[in-house]
């Protein structure tokens, strides 16, 4: 995840569908060539060889299902159908009309220029229509996101919005179509580079999409929160390590945020500093929350992270982040949370930067706390 990548073949390497086992062995070649392109290559192995071990028994449970009950086809439909009536019936539940939003990013890694996400959504009847034009074109950095990368962050919000409890299946989605235009940020042509899209554009998407629909459901949608998902990567020759850092949920229409979370876009967990510590060679000078980076308001954001690392070893260092100009915006009279800041032996660097660093440098990242909510009260 080079932070000034130009190119998707500067991204890593890129297979085609190709089979790892073929009919129940594993296909030595396939692994091989895959544990060629890798740091460490025993690490990878053993996910590897953990996901074939998934699959396997996923394939046994379901067989099990089918001793059961006979033929699974009429059940599956049955479920994508309940999914899309149900969703169907949250859109219709929300107010017809066109909403819009719009918001950008702090640089795509190649310059510090603005990028502008733009969104309409419009609400009709059990249908529900996300166009992002007059969103930016693709750029030259990796900050581009595929369509199904915008895709699937708009499924998110839309379960937010709605029944999170509706299976989520293609049946839940039929009911929604989204469109960018062709070359653009959301829909880029070969070869942009991608893999900040995922990461970051992702995170943007959802906040100017939750912004559209606060008009349609002012009672669901909470302030924004960190809007970033603090990407670091640290790495060797022999050793290549990544994380994502935690920072302050948005304020609820009826709480406060929470602290030192993931926010939208990402299902990633905090990496403990044993684990870190012993695996690599790293040291944790400090861990904890930005005490007071969330946005008052009624209700107030939740406060970010600080994380601060540093190398006993020389390494190439890359963060790719956001929100470090700009703070998570408040809603409905909140205020804004703090915006982020990186270090790197206490010098400010950019949002987005790779450098390469000497043993003993440490890099500190101070994560965005989330937005408030409402007009402040004492309480």
């Amino acid at each position: 995840m080079p932070a000034g990548a130009r190119e998707i073949h500067q991204e890593g390497l890129r297979l085609p569908p190709v089979r790892l086992v073929s009919e129940g062995e594993l296909v030595a070649d396939v692994e091989s060539l895959l544990l060629a392109n890798v740091r460490a290559p025993a690490e990878r192995r053993a996910d590897l060889r953990a996901q074939i071990a998934a699959n396997e028994r996923g394939g046994e449970r379901v067989g099990d299902l089918r001793a059961d009950h006979g033929d699974l086809g009429p059940a599956f439909d049955a479920v994508i159908d309940y999914s899309r009536k149900r969703m169907a019936g949250e859109i219709a539940a929300l107010p017809d009309g066109t909403y819009t939003a719009a918001d950008c990013l702090e640089g795509d890694g190649v310059t510090d220029e603005d990028v502008p996400i733009e969104v309409s959504v419009t609400v009709d009847g059990e249908s529900m229509r996300v166009d992002f034009a007059g969103t930016a074109e693709q750029v030259d950095g990796s900050v581009n996101a595929p369509l199904a990368v915008a895709k699937s962050a708009v499924y998110y919000v839309l379960r937010v919005v709605t029944d999170p409890d509706i299976p989520p299946n293609h049946g839940c989605y039929e009911p929604v179509t989204v469109t960018a235009p062709e070359g653009s940020l959301l829909n880029p042509d070969p070869p942009a580079a991608v893999s900040g899209g995922n990461v970051e554009t992702s995170q943007r998407v959802t906040d100017v999409v939750l912004a559209a629909l606060a008009e349609a459901a002012p009672e669901r949608v909470p302030a924004a929160g960190q809007g970033t998902m603090n990407n670091l990567l640290i790495g060797g020759p022999e050793f290549a390590y990544y994380e994502t850092i935690g920072g302050g949920a948005g304020a609820r229409p009826d709480g406060d945020g929470l602290s030192g979370v993931q926010v939208g876009m990402t299902n990633t967990l905090n990496t403990p500093v044993e684990a870190l510590e012993a695996a690599y060679p790293l040291r944790v000078e400090a861990y904890g929350l930005r005490t007071d980076s969330g946005g008052a308001g009624r209700y107030r954001g939740g406060d970010g992270l600080i994380r601060a690392i540093t190398t006993e070893t020389d390494a190439t260092v890359s963060l790719v982040t956001e929100r470090r100009r700009r703070g998570p915006p408040g809603r409905a009279g909140g205020e804004d949370g703090a915006a982020g800041a990186n270090y790197v032996d206490g010098e400010v660097v950019e949002a987005k930067t790779t450098r390469e660093v000497p043993a003993g440098t440490t890099i500190r990242v101070e994560t965005p706390g989330g937005g408030g909510f409402g007009d402040h009260v004492e309480r």
